[in-house]
Formats: C-alpha cells, structure tokens, sequence
C-alpha cells in the first residue's frame, strides 16, 4: 500500500505527531538552510537589532561584535536539538517525554504552546504595522487578520507547503536585505553616527544575551522540520543546514536593525528605514518584509499546532491526531493569534508579551536536560514507539530525577533574572546584567549529570545494553 505521508505541495499533510517513517522520509540540509534562514526574515528580528544602538546605547562596532558572539553562541544548542530529528523522527516536543515522562513532559510542551503563540501574534502586529506604516487607511485590523488568513492557509497544507514559502521568502527578503544595506551604507548619516553611543559591558552582554535567547527559543520546534529527512543524513547535515541558516539571516537582520536604529537616532525602527530607502523602494521593501513575515509565521503556527496536539495525546490515551486534528488546532491557535495581536495596546496584552521573557527562563533547564540526555547518556538511543505507551513505556508518566533537576534549573536562575517583573539580587549588583540562561544552562547540566550517574534509576535510565531505537511502522 503506498505511503499517504508523503504528501505533495499543495495536498493536505496527512501526519501530524506519529514517528515519520522511512518511506516518507525526504529533503535536505540545504533545504533546512532555506527554512530558518527564511524564517528570520521578519521586520521583528530587524526592529530586535535596533535594541543594541538605540536602547543600549551601543556604538555599531560594539553592536556587531555582540550580535555575532551572541547567535553563533545561541545557535550551538539550538541546531544540536535539530541534529535529533533525523534520528528520532518525531516533533521534539513529543521527544521530551524521553526525558520527562508522559506527563512531566505536558509541563514543557504547554509553556512552548504559550511561547509560540505569543511569537506568532508578534509578528502579526510587526508585519501589520509594516504595511500601515505606507498605508494608514488599511487599518491595523484588517492587516493582523489578512496576515493571520495567509498564515493559516500555508500552515493547513503541512510541512511542505511551510518548507517551500519559507524558502521562497528567503530569496525574496535576501535581495531585500543587500537592498536596504546598500543604501544605509550609502547615506551619510550611518558613517557620521557610527561611533556614537558608549560601550557599556552591561550594554554589550545585554546584547549577547539577546542573540543567545533569541536562537535558544527556536530549540523546542527545530526538530519539527529535521524530523522529516533521511535518517541515513545523519546529524551533522541536520545541525549545520539550522545552524547556519538561524543564525546567518537572524545576526544579518539585527545588525541591519542595529545600523539603522544609530542612522536614524529615535525614529521608529521600520519607518526609519523607509526613511532611508526613499518612497519607493521603501515600500517595496517594507511589503516585501510584511508579506514574507506573515508566510514565515506558519512555521510559529505548524509547531504551536504540533505541540497543542502532543499535550492533548498526553491525557488522551489511545488517540492519533490526523489531518483533521492538525487542521482544527491550528485554526484555533490562529484565532488565539489574531485575539491577543488586536488586544495588544491593552494592559494585559502587554503583561503577556513580557511575561515571554520568563517563559524562556523555564525552556532553558529543559533544554539543558534534553541535549545531556540525548547525546551524553543515551547517545540518542531511544524507545521511540513507547514515547506513545498509555503508562508511559519505560519512561514512565512522570521522571521524578528530570523534573527535580528542572526544578533545580530554575530556581537557580531566579537571583540573576532582569525582566520587566522583577530583577534578582544578583543581577542587580552587576548593574542589570542578566546571565540567568548561562547559570540556568550549567546548573541543570551538570545536576542532571551527577543524577543519571550516580543514580540512573531515578532518571528511568535502563543500566545494561542501550536502549533501542524503535520508530513507528
């Protein structure tokens, strides 16, 4: 019988969180490359940039040299999650349950549910304002839900439709990017401002925390493309085809930001770069920017889809989402977008894109448990088929060593946390600095080392041969 998975470019993906098979196993590293560095193409990650020279207060030099050490730091444990896909072929945040058990794992996939939402209805409102920037009577309500409409209708087709609009924005956005450096370095007003501002380390390391934070948040979905290639590709295709598409367009896109947020002084990112492109070609640029942004945010709803229908299996035993399911969940995912983005100048609107920063606090322990497990003790060997069992197979529902050490991980960060709710003692004293995701990183690391090794049993790690990798027929 032939294979129904393999869906064709405008036909309805038929899998949505079961093992991929063999069969319908394709694509490339080159084609993961065109995803992500597609999928960075936003006026966001742009208006992101403008942070260093503008907020922080950052001379250009000083802005470039963070944003580079930032995202090739950041981007490291990112596309090491991506590098499992091949091998495991399943979304990663089913992959958690590896780690966590059945339900201790629901924990993490709902705080990623809230994450990507909270990014969808961001670049629903950076790519609207885009566009009624140029065009004020178009109406903000309008643009958010005409985004939103073409998002939901690339997201619908599945996982090949995303692939190919992402990567065809890639191309489009890229052309507009040189575009737009071209005349920023032809303008006298970037050559004359570039060295002002000060270097501050409380302004530079806020900036490297930023690229760092920024690729770590892609590390709960990255396996959601790279599950669909060959496992014979093996991990380095995977990790090299992210890593170098997130992190080359994103650091490209923030310093861009960057240079235009020190030409233009205290003008709005976006219109500040229209400013410098001239009518025309400003808005070539800011519609091309708008519409990529608005396709790309499928890449934010086929994940947040993914993972509303892995936390709904969790306490559904026996149930396997299809189409059908895939297609509901994301239209209401779509509906939650487009609710909270026309909400946005309200209080609580504005409450819950901040409290996004501290979503990423508790992502970073689970992120930390996941690549020690995976490639220091297991080796990416994993029952596959009992990520699925009612009782949770050899995992079990709850991994009382995982979530203690997630705990441990997360506590650890409160002291050295600075966000919009609340600065920790210890960030404080260093002038604001947060390095909370670097002490979240090591402690959980190392804790959840000494516990699978000085007690595997608590950890559910099976002692004696490896555990087999056993993927969905």
């Amino acid at each position: 019988m032939k294979s129904m998975l393999r869906s064709g470019l405008f036909e309805i993906e038929q899998e949505s969180i079961a093992p991929i098979p063999a069969e319908a196993r394709h694509g490339r590293s080159q084609e993961l490359f065109t995803i992500w560095f597609g999928m960075n193409m936003t006026p966001l990650t742009v208006v992101t940039g403008a942070t260093a020279t503008t907020l922080l207060g950052l001379p250009m030099v000083s802005s470039i040299i963070a944003i580079l050490l930032g995202h090739a730091l950041g981007g490291i444990g990112m596309a090491l999650h991506a590098a499992q896909g091949p091998q495991l072929g399943v979304p990663q945040m089913l992959q958690a349950r590896g780690q966590f058990g059945s339900r201790g794992a629901s924990l993490i996939v709902l705080v990623a549910i809230l994450m990507f939402v909270g990014y969808f209805s961001s670049n629903l409102i950076v790519s609207a304002d885009s566009i009624t920037a140029l065009l004020p009577e178009a109406g903000g309500t309008a643009m958010i839900t005409g985004c939103a409409v073409l998002s939901f209708v690339i997201a619908a087709f599945g996982y090949n439709l995303v692939r190919k609009v992402t990567a065809f924005g890639a191309y489009i956005v890229g052309a507009l990017v040189l575009v737009s450096f071209a005349a920023l370095l032809a303008g006298g007003d970037f050559w004359a401002r570039m060295n002002h501002g000060e270097f501050t380390w409380t302004g530079f390391l806020a900036m490297l925390a930023i690229g760092i934070v920024w690729q770590l948040t892609y590390a709960p979905y990255v396996s959601d493309y790279s599950r669909y290639m060959p496992a014979r590709s093996g991990t380095r295709g995977a990790f090299w085809g992210t890593y170098l598409g997130c992190v080359v367009s994103s650091a490209l896109l923030m310093i861009l930001g960057a240079g235009v947020g020190i030409a233009v002084g205290g003008v709005d990112t976006m219109t500040g770069l229209n400013g410098i492109l001239g009518p025309v070609l400003g808005a070539a640029v800011l519609v091309g920017f708008a519409l990529v942004a608005a396709a790309g945010n499928s890449v934010n709803a086929y994940c947040s889809a993914l993972c509303a229908l892995t936390l709904v299996e969790t306490f559904a035993s026996g149930w396997r989402p299809g189409a059908k399911a895939r297609l509901v969940t994301s239209l209401v995912l779509h509906v939650l977008g487009v609710t909270l983005a026309l909400a946005a100048a309200t209080s609580f609107a504005s409450s819950y894109f901040s409290f996004l920063s501290v979503l990423l606090y508790v992502l970073i322990p689970w992120s930390a448990v996941n690549l020690v497990d995976y490639y220091v003790i297991r080796h990416g060997s994993y029952a596959v088929d009992e990520f699925y069992a009612a009782d949770g197979g050899r995992y079990g529902r709850w991994n009382a060593g995982s979530l203690i050490v997630f705990g441990i991980g997360v506590l650890a960060q409160i002291p050295f946390m600075a966000t919009p709710f609340y600065t920790g003692a210890a960030a404080e004293a260093m002038g604001g600095i947060d390095v909370a995701w670097l002490v979240g990183l090591g402690v959980s690391s190392l804790a959840y080392m000494v516990i699978a090794r000085t007690a595997p049993a608590l950890v559910r790690l099976h002692s004696g041969s490896a555990e087999p990798q056993v993927l969905g027929k």
